[in-house]
């Protein structure tokens, strides 16, 4: 058998079966019956078909969900929506629009009323739900912000999302683990335990002095605070160190500080070492941890700038004099003053 190609338009005696019925009326007539069933199928589930200017058809889905329609019912019922219609009407505010049946809307976005726990039962259906899995902030607010629209909104989101226990289980830590607690050693005697830590940046004094050195008994609250250079050595801290804590206190337990470079120089720990004190080093970013000293910082700059601006002069005129005030006021942490706790009674002062 031979298969020869003979063309179609010099085929004049084609029969029907070897063209398409496409053409055909009657096949026209069928498909127009089966599109109308599709139509009338899709209008039923509310959607609807509107003819698009690049050709083709554009679907749109006319339901909407129970919030939607309950946010659209119930904007009547918010003191500030209904305020912001007014002046939408009246052109004082452009970002809002109201549509023809009244519902205000932002930018295209609904308008929540806050009114009945609206937008937080947004927030959980848009967080909580099997189709949000505990989402992001960022995702969530950026998914809701396509459709909705009230004040903070991404604050709320936020918030919603932080407070979410399951989040917090599941969600990846990126940072290195913490290291275990270091518990500070219960106190047992006066001038065992200490924390120090310096104010610096001063304005220099006669005697070349632009920090202070601040140290505090864990105990009594009882504090020294010795002017310094800058400029000073390990060796000068020492020296220091040794005239006006260790002649009047013994040595010590224990030193907490911050990481300054005077505290974690190798001299100052070979010191420390040599009169068996052991120094603390507080965890870098933490500086709660050496937080008797900071406080006690706070306290004497307020008294350092009461004193400049009551008596003048340099810091170090009245450095003296505001270590006796502090020793001797009330502590509201030991109910008495340091200098009761440190040596049974109060200080006596001219006032009695």
């Amino acid at each position: 058998m031979s298969i020869i190609y003979h063309p179609g338009k010099a085929n004049v005696v084609v029969d029907a079966l070897s063209r398409l019925s496409m053409g055909s009326t009657a096949y026209v007539e069928e498909e127009k019956r089966e599109l109308a069933k599709d139509v009338h199928k899709l209008a039923r589930l509310g959607v609807r078909l509107i003819d698009s200017t690049e050709g083709g058809v554009v679907v749109m889905n006319g339901t909407e969900s129970s919030l939607v329609s309950e946010v659209k019912g119930k904007q009547d019922q918010d003191l500030n929506l209904l305020e912001l219609k007014a002046n939408v009407h009246k052109q004082k505010v452009l970002a809002f629009e109201p549509e023809r049946d009244g519902v205000l809307r932002y930018q295209g976005r609904l308008c929540v009323p806050m009114v009945d726990g609206l937008q937080e039962r947004i927030m959980d259906e848009a967080h909580f739900s099997r189709y949000s899995i505990h989402s992001s902030s960022t995702k969530m607010y950026r998914d809701l912000k396509e459709v909705y629209w009230w004040n903070s909104m991404k604050k709320g989101i936020a918030e919603i999302v932080a407070k979410c226990p399951n989040r917090q289980q599941v969600k990846v830590e990126h940072q290195r683990p913490g290291g275990l607690a270091q518990n500070i050693k219960i106190l047992e005697w006066k001038w065992e335990m200490i924390n120090m830590d310096f104010i610096i940046g001063l304005p220099r004094s006669r005697r070349q002095h632009d920090s202070i050195w601040v140290i505090v008994d864990r105990m009594t609250k009882s504090a020294h605070f010795l002017p310094l250079k800058t400029t000073h050595s390990a060796k000068d801290y020492a020296k220091l160190y040794l005239q006006e804590v260790v002649r009047l206190h013994g040595v010590l337990l224990s030193v907490i500080s911050d990481r300054g470079a005077q505290f974690t120089a190798q001299f100052w720990k070979s010191f420390q070492k040599g009169l068996g004190s052991k120094v603390n080093l507080s965890t870098a970013f933490h500086p709660q941890t050496d937080g008797q000293a900071e406080r006690t910082i706070q306290t004497l700059e307020d008294m350092l700038r009461a004193c400049v601006i009551d008596f003048k002069g340099n810091c170090d005129d009245h450095l003296s004099l505001i270590g006796i005030a502090h020793n001797n006021s009330y502590h509201s942490s030991i109910q008495m003053s340091p200098y009761e706790a440190l040596y049974g009674r109060r200080c006596r002062f001219p006032i009695g």
